[in-house]
């Protein structure tokens, strides 16, 4: 098992339970407890986990990037705001692509029912869209893993293969100038990867709480987003930042909580 892999079993035993020991992952991942130890070492070190005797726990911070659930049920207002800010990204007669994620839920949710082409793989954002009439809806197909309403497989990736959209919506789990975007899953970073391909402008929904964290495993540079829609929580100097990259930063202002 490459260490990529382990890594990111042991962040998906942690994003569940809060805590991992090592004795569990060495037997379960079928690698020595020293191979364990390293690996919790070189995770703490990206700021992903804090060691503790005989294993490791969730970081104690207010920003962390786990627990996924909490987080996605968190900053209602906000998602609502950059959700209202990314209609404006839409023309009557697009094609737009909407990738999976609790902010891109409240994107598909707050549409108007106009005129344009919905592709996505996920349940929840079809059944956001399904009474609205003037879309047109197109699921990917695919199986979804283990609770998530996201559908994945070859199924899916055959449908990429064969369309292009004018814009696609899209999340992430953590965003640096460094790291790029990042999610803690292959299947998630090979999908968005292959979904971006389709796409002639890329819009990426990211509340501020995202900003300058890095999850563990990159699907695009930063430097290939266009457009980056987050909320009135983002600080001038991180703002600065970003833009001095050529990025073009929407704010969503009536987020503040």
């Amino acid at each position: 098992m490459l260490s990529i892999e382990r890594y990111e079993k042991i962040m998906n035993e942690l994003d569940k339970n809060g805590t991992v020991r090592v004795s569990f992952l060495s037997k379960a991942l079928h690698v020595t407890n020293k191979t364990i130890r390293i690996d919790l070492e070189h995770l703490e070190e990206k700021g992903l986990l804090q060691r503790i005797h005989g294993g490791a726990i969730l970081p104690k911070s207010e920003n962390q990037l786990l627990p996924i659930k909490d987080r996605q049920e968190d900053l209602t207002d906000v998602k609502h705001a950059i959700a209202l800010e990314a209609i404006k990204e839409i023309q009557d007669g697009d094609t737009i692509l909407i990738d999976g994620g609790s902010t891109t839920y409240a994107f598909a949710k707050a549409l108007p029912d106009i005129p344009i082409t919905v592709i996505t793989n996920d349940i929840h954002i079809a059944s956001a869209i399904l009474r609205k009439s003037q879309i047109q809806l197109m699921v990917t197909g695919g199986t979804r893993i283990g609770e998530s309403a996201a559908l994945f497989g070859s199924e899916a990736e055959r449908m990429l293969q064969h369309i292009r959209v004018n814009k696609i919506f899209f999340g992430t789990t953590g965003l640096s100038l460094e790291g790029g975007l990042t999610v803690f899953n292959a299947i998630h970073a090979d999908w968005k990867r292959k979904a971006l391909n389709c796409s002639k402008k890329y819009i990426l929904l990211a509340d501020a709480s995202k900003f300058d964290k890095d999850a563990l495993i990159q699907f695009s540079s930063i430097e290939q987003v266009g457009t980056i829609i987050t909320d009135d929580q983002l600080s001038e100097e991180i703002a600065t930042r970003y833009k001095s990259k050529g990025i073009h930063l929407i704010i969503a202002s009536g987020g503040k909580e």
